[in-house]
């Protein structure tokens, strides 16, 4: 949070006119129901360009634009693929935003990427969660997995949203600004109550260093890489790893597709479906339905006896 709140400081201090304009958009997310951290994804992407050029988006052309956004595309590491995704959302809500519409629309298109989500095996899992030696990272990691939560989501979590009586977990105001319920696995439960005992956190189930702050989503994705290591796992995973991992089981135990929609909170079932390419689902052998309409007029006669 700091590096991104460093680079906004750093472009409303040299480019004139960007503190005006990050004011302005941060007024229009606010009014359009957007996400905090939509507006800092877009922000500190917008200062990014400016401090490259010294100027604003619309003190610009477009070839220098499409160079800009060009030399971020072509970067080897998948930051910077990301750092592509967020400019270019940021320069079409900025130039709508400043009346230049139609600059909105000759910017690059996104081409979808097509990799199938990384999962780990159980044998992996249990490696992982085996590995870290404070119990607050093992609890982390493993609610992540236990619950199919976005990174942003197990950060933000209160002592409150969890419910053992009910046993859920309640995940407020995530992406899309949606809530929704959760299961709470009872198997997790016994971990999450000696963490509780251990480390006796005050409001946010996982402290972050500051006080009265959450755990940050920057510390959950060191532990992960941390533990990764430890665990000797070769496979290049990150936090939503754990979130693909929980879904795909789901779908190898025999849960539908909708239900597993509704647990992750995807707005689409598209999303979801892409699941389908990575689960090892063994097909039930299934007969007609009339082999069952048989069976109970069998069992019909038996009772009747």
């Amino acid at each position: 949070m700091r590096i991104t709140e460093t680079i906004l400081e750093k472009a409303c201090t040299q480019v004139e006119g960007f503190a005006a304009a990050y004011q302005k958009l941060n007024e229009k997310v606010v009014l359009a129901g957007q996400s905090k951290s939509t507006l800092n994804n877009y922000a500190r992407q917008l200062a990014h360009l400016c401090l490259h050029f010294g100027c604003l988006p619309e003190q610009l052309d477009d070839e220098q634009i499409n160079g800009y956004l060009a030399a971020l595309a072509s970067g080897s590491k998948s930051p910077s693929l990301s750092s592509f995704k967020h400019s270019i959302y940021g320069l079409r809500f900025y130039f709508r935003l400043v009346g230049h519409p139609k600059r909105a629309i000759n910017l690059p298109s996104l081409k979808k990427q097509d990799k199938l989500p990384v999962v780990l095996s159980h044998q992996e899992l249990i490696r992982l969660f085996n590995a870290p030696e404070l119990i607050k990272h093992r609890a982390l990691l493993s609610l992540v997995y236990a619950a199919g939560l976005r990174a942003g989501e197990v950060c933000r979590l209160k002592i409150a949203d969890i419910d053992s009586q009910r046993m859920t977990i309640f995940i407020r105001q995530s992406k899309g600004n949606k809530d929704r319920y959760v299961p709470l696995s009872p198997a997790i439960l016994p971990l999450l109550r000696n963490y509780y005992t251990a480390c006796k956190p005050v409001e946010w189930l996982f402290n972050g260093k500051e006080p009265g702050q959450p755990f940050s989503v920057r510390g959950l994705q060191w532990v992960m890489g941390e533990t990764v290591k430890k665990a000797r796992i070769s496979k290049e995973v990150c936090v939503h790893s754990l979130r693909h991992s929980y879904a795909t089981h789901l779908l190898e135990q025999g849960l539908d597709l909708v239900s597993i929609k509704e647990r992750l909170g995807h707005a689409f079932i598209q999303t979801t479906m892409i699941y389908l390419h990575v689960a090892h689902i063994i097909p039930k052998l299934i007969g007609s339905p009339y082999d069952e309409l048989l069976k109970k007029r069998r069992d019909d006669k038996q009772d009747k006896k």
